[in-house]
């Protein structure tokens, strides 16, 4: 049985990917938390599924090259430094990076692309994501995803497209951008909505998480097809055949 390995498994997430691994098939090799040595649980893993703070990142990629070891990096918050090391080790081992590990957000996000790359720049899109009030990042790691989806439909980086802040006397929305609001309230597991307003008519692709459970099963399921895979750097979507 594949053996995983959970960093930041005191947390909310660690917990409840504990709690399916056995379920899934999984055997849990042990986990870590803030002042753990990701360099021992590396060695007794078949593949890491890290959860914990960007800071971490670094040493976790780090330990998983040296043994050799797959990782899923579900960790969200990273920044192009960040995403920098991830590709940095995947030239050495199999590094599954994501902003979201659920199986029903990676398959809108082939809607969200297609539907972009059908509708024209007259067809406004923006992301609508609530979370609970504890999570520290916004935008959401699912929702820069669906909006990376939404840019790849059009053929352009999210980075020219990308509106997060709307305060003050900003004038009229310009066309082809790609907004983005954040709620954050109560215990939201975490919902997204990506709207295409067009002139009389709107699209809406929406999912609504119910339960963290279903991020922890994605992860596990996703972390158990990484196990044997070779060096490179994957993406959800693969694991579900996209």
């Amino acid at each position: 049985m594949t053996m995983i390995g959970i960093i930041g498994s005191a947390g909310r997430m660690g917990q409840a990917l504990a709690g399916v691994v056995s379920d899934l098939g999984g055997t849990l090799a042990g986990g870590i938390d803030a002042g753990g040595d990701p360099a021992t649980l590396a060695r007794a893993a078949d593949v890491l599924v890290d959860f914990s703070v960007p800071s971490a990142l670094e040493a976790n990629l780090a330990a998983a090259v040296a043994a050799g070891t797959p990782i899923l990096v579900g960790t969200t918050g990273l920044s192009p430094a960040h995403h920098a090391l991830v590709d940095e080790a995947a030239k050495r081992v199999a590094v599954l990076q994501t902003g979201t590990v659920s199986l029903g957000v990676t398959l809108i996000a082939r809607l969200v692309r297609e539907a972009a790359s059908v509708l024209g720049t007259d067809w406004d899109i923006e992301i609508v994501e609530t979370h609970h009030r504890h999570k520290v990042d916004a935008p959401s790691g699912t929702a820069l995803l669906l909006g990376e989806a939404a840019a790849a439909g059009r053929g352009i980086p999210l980075a020219e497209a990308k509106v997060t802040d709307r305060a003050g006397l900003i004038g009229a929305r310009a066309e082809g951008t790609i907004g983005f609001a954040s709620l954050r309230g109560g215990s939201v597991a975490g919902d997204h909505q990506v709207v295409f307003a067009g002139s009389g008519e709107r699209i809406e692709i929406g999912h609504r998480a119910e339960s963290r459970e279903i991020f922890a099963r994605g992860a596990i399921t996703a972390a158990l097809w990484l196990a044997d895979k070779p060096a490179g750097r994957y993406q959800m979507a693969e694991v579900l055949g996209l």
